[in-house]
């Protein structure tokens, strides 16, 4: 008996705590494996489709070496080679891929369209990325926590930015479901959504968490066991550069911002790619267009020893090979586990 058997992993809030809890933890399980040079062919024979309308360094690749090591094939679509209601419904391609394959994973824009094809597909299908939420980066994150710090009930973790996109939405509501206080600083037009809000509240009431959503940066970060930063332009989203920039300046993580945690032991976050330094194009231009060597985080703390950004990275591998293991694999997880 498997508890997950055949069930999609689409946003945080259609499992429970000690759901999301179980996934950590064989998560950290199985990178013990990796380390070790065990094998771990849960999905032996398995065929994935991987399935990319925005494109993804830490993505691509965790799902195809996840899916690698787990035993299975993966199959990579990009925008070119997929239709989702221009020549297609996403419906009918939804049904042809589950005719095909075993497990699909799908990074792109709308939850609607991930939430179709877990719909009409038959098969599980896994969520690498909507505007709206972001669950597999969550058990990576999560995970990367408890690693370094041992547990996940009581920390404090600060999410500093763009706190309305798809980041701010599942930080804001995992957290609260994990039992871990989850302070929110972002401007208020750049705030979560009341309904965002009120699911951690509720789920913050179950757990003991403690929700905080403020416009102050020191206030949000202040006690922070941890500091999250994400972009501050979301892939595919028209906003003048030159407004943001000077919006969200006041949240960038720097070594001011990380010694208002009034901590010695506070880490710093990121789901990257990160603009924290003028070594790509990108940086260059942001440089030369505006005059900053960095956005959402600085160089220095970016690469200072407080930063697990490379950890939590990797981690991205071992969560997305244990929730796909999970809901794919042939496993005994049984149900009693959470009850």
């Amino acid at each position: 008996m498997n508890h997950f058997a055949n069930q999609s992993f689409l946003k945080e809030i259609d499992f429970t705590p000690s759901e999301l809890e179980y996934f950590i933890d064989f998560a950290l399980h199985l990178k013990q494996l990796k380390q070790q040079h065990i094998p771990h062919h849960y999905l032996q024979g398995k065929n994935i489709a991987l399935l990319f309308e925005k494109t993804s360094t830490r993505t691509r690749s965790a799902f195809t070496v996840a899916a690698t090591d787990l035993g299975a094939h993966p199959e990579f679509l990009g925008k070119g080679d997929i239709q989702f209601g221009k020549k297609e419904s996403t419906a009918d391609t939804a049904k042809v891929l589950g005719s095909m394959f075993d497990g699909i994973e799908y990074r792109g824009f709308a939850q609607d369209t991930v939430e179709q094809l877990a719909q009409y597909s038959g098969v599980p299908v896994w969520n690498g990325l909507t505007d709206q939420w972001h669950p597999t980066q969550m058990i990576a994150d999560f995970m990367t926590l408890k690693e370094h710090f041992g547990h996940l009930q009581g920390l404090t973790l600060a999410y500093v930015g763009d706190g309305r996109n798809n980041m701010g939405n599942s930080l804001l509501v995992t957290a609260a479901m994990l039992g871990v206080n989850i302070h929110i600083g972002a401007p208020t037009a750049l705030q979560p959504s009341a309904t965002v809000v009120a699911m951690a509240q509720k789920a913050a009431a179950k757990s003991g968490s403690k929700v905080l959503v403020t416009s102050d940066p020191v206030e949000a970060v202040a006690g922070a066991d941890a500091i999250y930063t994400d972009v501050w332009i979301s892939m595919g989203e028209a906003v003048a550069p030159q407004e943001r920039i000077k919006e969200l300046l006041p949240y960038q993580v720097n070594a001011k911002l990380v010694a208002q945690t009034e901590k010695v032991d506070t880490i710093v976050m990121h789901c990257l790619p990160a603009y924290h330094d003028k070594n790509t194009e990108v940086g260059k231009a942001l440089e030369d267009e505006f005059g900053v060597t960095a956005l959402e985080i600085t160089d220095e703390v970016f690469n200072s020893d407080q930063s697990v950004v490379f950890q939590e990275a990797e981690n991205r591998l071992h969560s997305i090979k244990a929730i796909m293991a999970a809901t794919l694999g042939d496993l005994f997880i049984p149900d009693q586990l959470f009850n």
